[in-house]
This record gives structure tokens, sequence and C-alpha cells, in this order.
């Protein structure tokens, strides 16, 4: 990881969960962290945490279903850190209804936040990384519905679709950087049942402490010790795909 210190990450969805612990495990890797999120106030407080620590985040107000907010901090990064070296795509949401009798609105903000943002943020990153001539890394937070859908549900909607779409955008991206002799590297990490905030955000706490107690989870942190997994490798080596499932999980 020693290549990347003092470079510039920018990390979605950086308020709780596996963002947040992404920017804590780079901070104190000794990278300078743009970490975005509609809660702006509680990255803030994570950045007092940090403030010791050998590298620096900078918490900047970004909600991802609107272009012209992410054009805003990407603008931003360029006049004040000179551009963007790593970019994690960590933003997702999900909305637990059936495709067959769902709502429109539910299917569009999955499609919003799960895919077209993350469409744009590549687009943005490596257009910085090819201005600056910059050999950099883009890793795509997926899932193992990116895979497989293991058993039947009405309540998926259209989650695991929309990871599918990042499998797939992760290596159409990878493809188009090799023809254009571009050295960035793409990485989708596809964790299983990450033990955070996500899933009670999607229903209550009460369902997600249900499913918690009944399979076993991983922590945030070890999406974040997966992610400098693949930062680190050598620049001639390219992680494609990381799956992570507990221990246990089918």
């Amino acid at each position: 990881m020693d290549r990347w210190a003092g470079k510039i990450a920018l990390v979605t969805g950086a308020s709780a969960g596996v963002g947040a612990a992404t920017v804590e495990t780079l901070v104190r890797e000794g990278l300078t962290v743009v970490g975005i999120a509609r809660r702006v106030e509680k990255i803030e407080k994570l950045g007092e945490k940090l403030k010791d620590a050998k590298g620096k985040l900078w918490a900047k107000k970004c909600d991802v279903t609107k272009e012209e907010e992410i054009l805003e901090v990407v603008e931003w990064i360029k006049k004040t850190l000179g551009g963007i070296d790593i970019l994690v795509n960590n933003a997702g949401m999900a909305h637990f209804a059936s495709i067959s009798d769902g709502d429109t609105e539910g299917f569009r903000r999955i499609l919003n936040v799960n895919v077209l943002a993350v469409a744009i943020f590549t687009r943005e990153a490596v257009r910085s990384m090819k201005a600056r001539q910059v050999d950099g890394h883009i890793i795509n937070i997926n899932s193992v519905l990116g895979h497989g859908v293991p058993e039947v549900s009405d309540k998926y909607s259209l989650y695991p679709s929309s990871k599918y779409a990042v499998t797939a955008m992760t290596e159409v991206t990878r493809k188009e950087l090799i023809k254009a002799n571009a050295k960035i590297k793409i990485t989708s990490i596809s964790p299983g049942l990450i033990k955070t905030e996500f899933l009670a955000v999607a229903t209550t706490e009460a369902v997600a402490e249900a499913v918690y107690s009944q399979r076993p989870t991983l922590d945030p942190e070890d999406v974040a010790n997966a992610i400098v997994y693949a930062l680190g490798t050598p620049p001639h080596l390219q992680v494609c795909e990381l799956i992570l499932r507990p221990v246990g999980a089918s």
C-alpha cells in the first residue's frame, strides 16, 4: 500500500457501514480520502476520530442520484486535490418489494443508486485518471446476489438485477481500459450478508435483527480489508473479482 500514500481516494456512501470502515482504513493507510454521502455530518464526526491518522479525510455532501452533485464533487476534487486516483463505488440501496407487484419509484431508486451512479462515477474517475496519466484503481462494491439468486423470494425487487449490472459493468469497463491501453485496474468485490444498518434502512430494525440472528454475517471491516488487499497487489496484477462469504453461509 506504500505506493498509494498521499494519493486521492473517493469513497461513496461513506457515512456508515462498509463506506465508513473503508474511509477509516484508507486514511489510516496514509491516503487522502474524500468521503461523500447525504449524511455528511457522520463523515465529519469520523474525521474527528481520524485527525491524528497518517492520511486525511475530507467530508463532502452528495446525493448520488443527482448527477449535478456528483459532478460538483468531482470538480471540487480536481481543483482542490488534483484528481481521483482511487474510486470506491460503495453507495447502494435495497428496496424490498416484488417485481411482479412492485412500485415504479422503488425500481427507479435502485437503478439510480446501484447502477447509474456507479456508471457516472466510473466515467468521471477514468477521465480524471487518463487526463493525468495515472494508473488508478476503481473498486465496485458488488454483492453475491450479483452472481446468483440462491433462493426464491418475492422481496428482492431489482436489487439482484442491479448487482448483476455491476458485475457486467465492471467487466465491460475492464475491457474498455484494455482497448484504451490504460493501466487502470478495476475490481468487483462481492460480499455476502454484512451486519450494518443497510438492512434496517430498507426494512426495520426488528427485521434486520431477526435476519442477523439466523444467518452468519460479515463485518464491514472484512470488506475494507478486501479493498486494501486488492489495492495492495503489484502493478502487473489485477484482482478482477473477490467473493466474500461468512463461514457457514450457503
